[in-house]
């Protein structure tokens, strides 16, 4: 098929699928880097006009890395289902924008096209939205998941409390853990990034962790994000409590095998978790993503980086998890340059994950290199939280002291639900009643009180 469109008297080709996709992309530095993106914006609208002319069909048959060469396209490809592809397969990705927006596309009937479409499809449908279209979209999509509560409800924003310390003392992460908690923060997960990543320190502050829960019967799930291989011997060997397993993901087999992980590998897991975990399930998986991090590591192929964001989700899928959470703005600006970048990559990958049936939640943050402004990040929680993201981040004045950089604190994760209207998960909500800490809509005497939590 010939891939070329003529705009102002200039005929511009494209010699293959993947660089329509990588050249309808909206601006990103990284891609820039990388050498695929459009030279100039009108080259940029002639590949959108010839993308939205393909077919889902035609995307589906070409991955931007070849099934030949790559586990993370044939899991998609395997595992595909042929009855909810059918279902769309024959309409062009412009066509199939305007069948998302279509008021009369409910989430019930998104969730049951969701298992047959391919990340491509769904990249090359973001490429052709605004801002506001991937929100729209977006909040439609419902995906509702369960570990110790329920995740994705209508009408809910939730929160994964993050009480790093920098040196993995554990009495500093509990401290932070019961603030968090005591602001209405983490029913999502307690979610601690390690500073040693060992066995022995997984499983001393997970143990620590479920002490704390189960004293104060505090429905939620705990994870220690160290290395998946070492969760796996702190489970195994030292048989500590773990509610969810985590582990960074790429695109592509050869970003994984830079993050030291296969599909192989997070088989295994999976299935020491349903074995092993201490969660009630059914989902018991926590994976993290972020745009660019194939390039970081010379592994995305030649392909943009939203295409190859969007095939973490379609790995991710396999597993069922109760978490995907999109760090947009922490690896740097060499991939994401600025606040509208970075505010653009979080609602692509929210309508992405979404899309492909997530539990999206977003890390909205920035490193104190990007061109990236305290009320941007902001106005991205706000956008985010409308568009109906499932979970963001909450930490001490949003300042990582451990990760060193700038996210969602505390209070804003209250600010945000009384603003938008939207409550924690039913269970948490419950338990925030119990313990007085919020009643409703308003705070109770408790609010802010770590003492509220012991």
């Amino acid at each position: 098929m010939e891939l070329a469109s003529t705009i102002r008297g200039t005929r511009y080709r494209f010699a293959s699928v993947k660089e329509v996709l990588a050249k309808a992309n909206p601006p990103k530095s990284g891609d820039d880097l990388a050498g695929v993106s459009a030279r100039d914006a009108v080259e940029r609208v002639a590949a959108r006009a010839v993308l939205a002319d393909l077919t889902l069909a035609d995307l589906r048959a070409n991955p931007v890395v070849p099934y030949e060469i790559d586990e993370v396209t044939r899991v998609v490809e395997d595992d595909l289902d042929d009855q909810a592809y059918r279902a769309v397969s024959h309409l062009t990705v412009g066509q199939f924008r305007e069948w998302l927006l279509d008021v009369e596309t409910t989430g019930p009937t998104l969730r049951a096209v969701s298992p047959g479409l391919t990340p491509e499809m769904v990249a090359a449908a973001a490429k052709l939205m605004s801002n506001f279209d991937l929100m729209t979209v977006g909040a439609k999509c419902l995906v509702v998941v369960r570990a110790n509560n329920t995740l994705g409800l209508p009408g809910r924003l939730s929160s994964r409390c993050q009480p790093n310390h920098p040196t993995d003392d554990v009495e500093g992460i509990l401290a932070s853990a019961r603030e968090g908690l005591s602001y209405g923060c983490g029913d999502a997960v307690i979610g601690i990034n390690p500073a040693t990543d060992s066995p022995e320190s997984t499983a001393e502050i997970l143990t620590a962790i479920d002490d704390l829960l189960r004293r104060n019967e505090v429905p939620t799930q705990h994870c220690v994000l160290s290395h998946m291989t070492v969760q796996m011997k702190a489970l195994g060997d030292l048989h500590c409590p773990m509610d969810l397993m985590f582990q960074s993901l790429a695109g592509t087999e050869a970003g994984n095998k830079a993050f030291g992980i296969s599909v192989k590998l997070i088989d295994e897991a999976w299935a020491m978790m349903k074995e092993r975990g201490s969660t009630r399930g059914p989902n018991r998986m926590y994976f993290e993503t972020g745009q660019g991090s194939a390039l970081s590591s010379q592994a995305h192929h030649g392909a943009d980086q939203v295409t190859i964001e969007a095939r973490c989700y379609g790995l991710a899928r396999r597993y069922k998890p109760f978490l995907v959470n999109t760090v947009v703005g922490f690896i740097g600006p060499e991939y994401l340059e600025d606040g509208p970048q970075i505010s653009r990559a979080a609602l692509e990958d929210h309508f992405m994950g979404k899309l492909l049936g997530l539990p999206m939640g977003c890390d909205a943050c920035f490193t104190y290199h990007a061109r990236m402004s305290q009320d941007e990040l902001e106005s991205l929680k706000v956008l985010l939280g409308a568009a109906g993201c499932t979970y963001l981040m909450s930490l001490p004045v949003g300042d990582d002291i451990m990760l060193n950089y700038q996210s969602t604190s505390y209070h804003d994760i209250p600010t945000l639900r009384r603003l938008l209207h939207k409550k924690p998960t039913p269970e948490f909500d419950a338990w925030l009643d119990k313990k007085g800490i919020w009643h409703g809509d308003d705070p109770g005497p408790m609010f802010g009180d770590v003492a509220a939590v012991k």
